[in-house]
């Protein structure tokens, strides 16, 4: 299993951006840029809890997921069924306030390869520290920070 653990700091608040991880709405696609809508379907959403089946542009790589926020500031989201990763692997983002204002999420990425692909990802990811994740995390968070202005 390959593991990499980083930081993101964002000025928006916890709330928000815990928010934006549980968002199963229709438009979850444009808000986290690197997702892949064709991949993308709600199978069941709760309170605190959803299935969904999402994956990336590039490579294009899917997973059924079962998310999980029912521990405030944790949104932990696990693999059912993938191309690429094993059940079980899993992302889980601790969401905690700044001092000066925003959040700082701690990221945990868990996977455990199940493909050619899958192995290319891990090695990147661990060799890169987790750039390519935190870059897809920050790109959504950086868009809600500064939306586009309305037409």
């Amino acid at each position: 299993m390959a593991t990499v653990t980083f930081d993101i700091e964002t000025a928006l608040e916890p709330d928000k951006v815990v928010s934006l991880l549980t968002d199963f709405s229709d438009h979850r696609p444009a808000l986290w840029p690197g997702l892949w809508e064709g991949a993308y379907e709600v199978y069941d959403l709760g309170d605190t809890s959803a299935d969904v089946r999402e994956g990336n542009k590039s490579p294009k790589v899917w997973a059924r997921e079962h998310y999980d926020w029912s521990q405030p500031g944790t949104v932990r989201w696990e693999v059912v069924e993938s191309n690429f990763c094993k059940p079980g692997s899993f992302v889980e983002v601790h969401v905690r306030e700044r001092e000066a204002g925003g959040s700082r999420l701690e990221v945990v990425w868990s996977r455990s390869p199940s493909s050619i692909q899958g192995v290319l990802a891990a090695v990147v990811v661990k060799l890169t520290k987790g750039r390519p994740v935190k870059a897809s995390i920050s790109a959504g968070l950086e868009k809600a920070e500064h939306p586009a202005p309305a037409a």
